[in-house]
């Protein structure tokens, strides 16, 4: 990725937030294609606020994965990655692979549902999920929508951390660029190519994630420090023993 690459996606002193609330003021934010950003910072930082910002923008760019799923609970895994593509098919094939699924889709879901770790789940409510279920399932019906960009609100909060690496690099393989947030900082370090932090609704970090540690996200979250951490907020913390590059844990 060239520094000297004109951004492929630019916000200059623009105000974000929803209706006439304003939660982040006169961001200045710019993006270039291929790169893998890690969102980082407290909950109410404005981190879903900025997702919905880029997703505006992007429109049939973005494969989209909110936070709370937005899955249909009573329909089953398969069902429910469909819809990625739903405007894909007619009203009536729609209708009619509720009954029986379209024997196409029924195999490319079924390769992305094997590649996802719940090939045996296809047929089942998501209502019957585990939530680590539901939280691949949510991945999947993005994947499904085969576009270049996925912008993620902690897509892989509710796996654990071998799983969260898979899914990232299956989000890698299958998109150019991608937006993520996340609250896993070794994650973030280990994964992706660059982390923006936010705090009190304001971008206080953007830098390359080689070029960070855990001491450096860990400001993002001052609340959670405990007093001697602020006593000793002056010395120098050490780089974590942990690799600093996209696609190394």
């Amino acid at each position: 990725m060239s520094s000297a690459a004109a951004p492929w996606l630019t916000l200059d002193a623009v105000d974000l937030g929803h209706g006439d609330q304003v939660v982040l003021p006169r961001l200045s934010l710019s993006l270039q294609r291929g790169e893998r950003v890690a969102l980082l910072g407290p909950s109410g930082a404005g981190k879903s606020t900025l997702l919905a910002g880029l997703r505006a923008r992007l429109d049939d760019e973005v494969a989209w994965c909110p936070q709370h799923h937005g899955l249909v609970l009573g329909l089953a895994v398969y069902h429910n990655i469909y819809m990625g593509r739903l405007t894909e098919h007619s009203a009536v094939a729609n209708l009619w692979n509720l009954v029986r699924p379209l024997r196409r889709p029924w195999q490319e879901v079924g390769e992305l549902c094997a590649r996802l770790g719940i090939q045996d789940l296809m047929r089942r409510p998501v209502a019957r999920l585990s939530g680590g279920q539901r939280q691949r399932t949510a991945i999947g019906r993005a994947l499904y929508q085969q576009r270049p960009v996925f912008l993620g609100d902690e897509p892989v909060a509710s796996v654990d951390p071998h799983q969260a690496l898979r899914l990232l690099a299956l989000i890698d393989d299958t998109h150019d660029t991608c937006v993520i947030a996340l609250h896993q900082r070794e994650l973030a370090l280990s994964h992706f190519d660059r982390v923006l932090g936010l705090r009190d609704g304001q971008l206080v970090l953007d830098a390359p994630a080689a070029e960070l540690g855990l001491a450096d996200l860990d400001a993002l979250y001052p609340e959670a420090r405990p007093p001697s951490d602020v006593e000793d907020s002056a010395r120098p913390s050490p780089m974590p023993s942990m690799p600093c590059y996209r696609g190394q844990a």
